[in-house]
């Protein structure tokens, strides 16, 4: 059977930059395990197989898979498929503003698909779990030898600490004192393999205060920019170039050292500059009382490719 496929570009406005995509946009009749075979032909950290929804006011019904697994819910196939639809015709803009609904194995993800003179621009997700902390306890010095650094470089005597956060999938977030060592970063597979790879966040998240932000009194003040970069061994990602679902996670790590405890706080993060494809993320935080009620993630994408599968 022959299946259309589109290729994209997702958290940039530019060609041959942000995370890769591929999406089948009419999956039907693929087994899982298919699908798995497909994902691994394409070699992205993530590809999309498109499927009726089972629930006929939601829009579609999406499969996520990486080299390595599949997901319950992941960001940049989420925004990414939502654009490919959208600038293909395969879903109905009603307008600037279109809003779908996806359904995921964490549930219905809404996504509003933003247009420009008709011709889709941006994506977001509303993330369908608030982030949640995980109670593990790790070692500073333990994992900076897992991404070849030392415990000096991990910023963890201030605000910030090595924490497990989820929403919807696990991330393992460390802080960084500077970009050096963000550029020096490198995952150690046999120290990963005993230290971390049976632990509750396998995934392991770097990330630092954009130089802008830190001289303005951090992020912790409920904006600002962060640049990071995020290994994904056990999922057959060495690297992402973005990871919206660790973006949504992210969301609660930040939200909880924030100061502001009523209204939406916004972030920046730039992701994948060291892998030469550089992503932006934009992250709204609502929060009321203290507490995150609403978390989404958005971000550009552009069409690459466009062609038919033979399986």
């Amino acid at each position: 059977m022959s299946y259309k496929y589109h290729t994209a570009d997702v958290f940039t406005d530019k060609q041959f930059g942000g995370n890769q995509l591929a999406v089948l946009t009419d999956a039907r009749g693929l087994t899982t395990e298919q699908m798995a075979a497909i994902t691994r032909e394409f070699n992205f950290s993530e590809t999309v197989f498109v499927l009726p929804p089972e629930d006929p006011s939601n829009t579609r019904r999406i499969r996520i898979f990486t080299p390595g697994a599949e997901l319950p819910f992941a960001g940049h196939p989420t925004v990414g498929t939502a654009f490919v639809l959208a600038v293909t015709g395969e879903i109905e803009m009603t307008g600037d503003e279109t809003r779908i609904v996806f359904e995921e194995g964490v549930g219905p993800i809404p996504v509003l698909i933003r247009s420009t003179n008709g011709k889709p621009t941006f994506a977001q997700l509303t993330a369908a779990r608030i982030p949640e902390r995980a109670s593990d306890a790790y070692d500073v010095a333990t994992v900076a030898a897992v991404v070849s650094l030392t415990a000096d470089d991990i910023d963890s005597g201030g605000i910030y600490g090595i924490e497990s956060w989820s929403a919807g999938l696990p991330y393992l977030f460390v802080p960084l004192r500077t970009r050096g060592a963000l550029a020096r970063a490198r995952i150690k597979l046999d120290a990963w393999e005993k230290t971390l790879r049976d632990t509750s966040a396998p995934e392991v998240y770097l990330f630092v205060e954009d130089d802008e932000s830190a001289s303005h009194g951090g992020v912790s003040n409920g904006d600002g920019v962060l640049r990071a970069r995020m290994f994904a061994p056990h999922l057959g990602v060495p690297e992402d170039p973005a990871t919206g679902s660790a973006a949504a996670a992210f969301a609660g790590y930040l939200a909880s050292r924030s100061p502001v405890k009523d209204g939406m706080l916004h972030y920046e993060i730039h992701q994948g500059i060291e892998m030469g494809r550089p992503s932006l993320l934009e992250v709204e935080v609502d929060v009321a009382a203290g507490d995150v009620t609403a978390v989404r993630v958005g971000g550009a994408s552009v069409l690459v490719t466009s062609g038919v599968l033979h399986v």
